[in-house]
């Protein structure tokens, strides 16, 4: 049976009977019979997902602009993981790849809407063709939760299809404003989404959403549960609060009245993501109210490198829409108080991938027979060990996204066809359209700006081979036949 064909009914029907699950290269054998923890003490999750965020918006992570007070008291009490990765540079395919635990080219989901953007005649190639929706198919990390006793809730965004392959037919047993939808019609009420009621005029959703997730924890305190806390924020369009608007504006005029510069300008955006900092405080204080704290794994991460239009994520090259470290490195935190050493910080290269298989083995469950994960636990890292088996990361997004950016490859493109692999402390970045192929070494180039591949050209070489075998093995498709609307006059016109 391939994964393709492995069915919710045969991962369901496996995970009852306690089937035992063979461990990929560098995860635990898990086993129904051998949790991390006692049955009647297993704990909850709360994953935040953050849209758009960038890898340094947070102040842990070096703003000095943006305040996040509650994500930095998550910092300090968790692990922070400064080498994490998103497996897309934009929204539907990253979290595609959260919840289902595989690459893009297992399901197929590679970018938001259509492969094909920006104008027809700037196009070499003839993308490959994207799925728009997340395939019933393919068991999701709420599907295997839910089966083995958790009560499920999604909250926010899924832009992973709607109805049939909405949150609720993958897994959750609750379902508050997901659906195909990828950023809101309006941050404040009426809402206009048909997955969440509008509240009194003028009601912001980040605060809705945060209520909604307080009442889903509250609703099942008694039971282990797993929550899916997916925030709209701090995706377009940048709307926030008026009254934070104005107390970030009022520090930009005390900045410029005494010469102060600072890595970040963006008062709305700031607005934003105090709100957004604002939930999670609300949230750490009800599991502290609940007394769920110390047995409840909190997750912080983005699905994707922040707006090039309202972020700057120096010394970072790039941003959402391209595979370079700003399109794709995020901030990340764990925290889960029973295991893990507060205040730690990890530089091991993890990638979204990875929190499936951490999460079952957190909560004692195991894989589901012939239920292909591509990712590995980071049990071993939150329990202090320095390092994971030996592994390379991949990315791979065989499809144009249109928008001008300075770091981009391409002028008037965010990104051409590409994939790119990261071995230690070694990226390269192959372009589809021509073949050219970019080396950087992020121990003493995290921005990128120095591209070996013609004075390493064996290094080069070494990491080419190495993402080609990892395409063949997964069933990559790589565009190749030319497009006959192509105008090479048009280059270089964004």
């Amino acid at each position: 049976m391939s994964h393709r064909s492995y069915t919710r009914r045969d991962a369901l029907r496996a995970l009852s009977v306690g089937v035992a699950t063979v461990a990929l290269p560098g995860c635990a054998v898990l086993r129904r019979s051998d949790p991390v923890a006692p049955q009647d003490q297993r704990p909850n999750f709360v994953f935040i997902l953050i849209d758009d965020l960038g890898w340094n918006d947070p102040a842990f992570m070096g703003s000095d602009f943006h305040q996040t007070p509650h994500i930095d008291r998550l910092a300090r009490d968790g692990v922070v993981f400064t080498s994490a990765y998103a497996n897309a540079p934009n929204c539907a395919p990253s979290r595609a790849c959260i919840l289902s635990g595989q690459y893009p080219p297992r399901h197929g989901v590679y970018t938001v809407g259509s492969s094909a953007r920006g104008s027809a005649f700037r196009r070499k190639l003839i993308p490959i063709e994207n799925t728009a929706a997340l395939a019933p198919d393919h068991v999701t990390l709420a599907e295997v939760l839910h089966a083995a006793g958790y009560a499920t809730g999604h909250v926010g965004k899924w832009h992973l299809g709607d109805d049939e392959t909405g949150p609720k037919p993958q897994g959750f047993d609750v379902n508050v404003a997901g659906n195909h939808a990828g950023h809101p019609k309006s941050y404040f009420s009426p809402y206009q989404n048909k997955d969440l009621a509008d509240g009194p005029q003028g009601e912001y959703l980040t605060d809705r959403l945060t209520d909604e997730a307080l009442r889903f924890i509250e609703a099942n305190r008694s039971r282990p549960f797993f929550l899916y806390l997916s925030h709209y924020a701090v995706h377009t369009p940048i709307q926030a609060k008026s009254d934070v608007v104005a107390k970030y504006k009022r520090i930009q005029d005390a900045n410029r009245a005494t010469g102060t510069n600072t890595r970040h300008q963006h008062a709305r955006y700031a607005a934003m993501i105090e709100s957004v900092d604002d939930s999670i405080g609300r949230v750490l204080r009800q599991l502290d109210e609940l007394q769920l704290a110390d047995n409840t794994v909190v997750i912080f991460f983005s699905d994707n490198g922040g707006h090039g239009g309202v972020t700057n994520q120096r010394p970072l090259r790039g941003a959402k829409g391209m595979l370079y470290e700003g399109g794709v490195r995020e901030p990340m935190i764990i925290r889960w108080p029973r295991m893990t050493q507060s205040g730690r910080r990890c530089d091991v290269p993890v990638i979204g991938i990875d929190l499936f298989p951490t999460l079952l083995e957190i909560a004692g469950v195991a894989k589901p027979p012939e239920k292909l994960l591509d990712g590995v636990s980071l049990v071993p890292l939150m329990r202090g060990k320095a390092s994971l088996p030996h592994r390379a990361l991949f990315w791979h997004f065989p499809c144009y996204l249109q928008g001008d950016h300075p770091d981009s490859h391409d002028r008037g493109w965010r990104t051409t066809p590409c994939g790119a692999v990261r071995e230690g402390d070694w990226k390269l970045i192959e372009y589809f359209e021509g073949g050219e192929l970019e080396l950087y070494n992020l121990a003493n180039d995290i921005g990128e700006r120095n591209n070996l591949a013609a004075k390493r050209p064996e290094k080069a070489r070494e990491l080419h081979a190495l993402l080609r075998n990892w395409r063949r093995q997964v069933q990559a498709p790589v565009p190749v036949k030319r497009n006959p609307l192509y105008k090479p006059e048009s280059e270089g016109t964004p």
